[in-house]
């Protein structure tokens, strides 16, 4: 597909980008090349692929949940530097 260096120069000026004539041409051929290759995908009969999300297999690596006994209180505060009852003591941030 040829491009028509017009349409380059609209999409560059588009994007912010300054492009001196020698590059508006050049990029014209290129973009009409890739333009054509995109052109010949669509050409190709896909209808018995099926859609496929991911290019590589995918497993999920995580291991299952499984239940498990927790910590009681006494378990969960064993290390804390400082508690008052069943919490956690801590600094005031805030002043009253």
């Amino acid at each position: 597909m040829k491009l028509d260096l017009d349409i380059v120069r609209n999409v560059a000026a588009l994007a912010r980008i300054d492009l001196t004539e020698e590059e508006v041409a050049i990029f014209a051929h290129q973009l009409g090349d890739v333009l054509e290759y995109a052109e010949n995908l669509q050409r190709v009969n896909t209808a018995q692929v099926p859609p496929t999300p991911y290019v590589l297999p995918l497993s999920n690596v995580i291991r299952a949940d499984e239940v498990a006994p927790g910590l009681n209180a006494d378990e969960a505060l064993a290390n804390a530097p400082d508690r008052q009852g069943g919490f956690f003591r801590v600094r005031a941030f805030f002043d009253s």
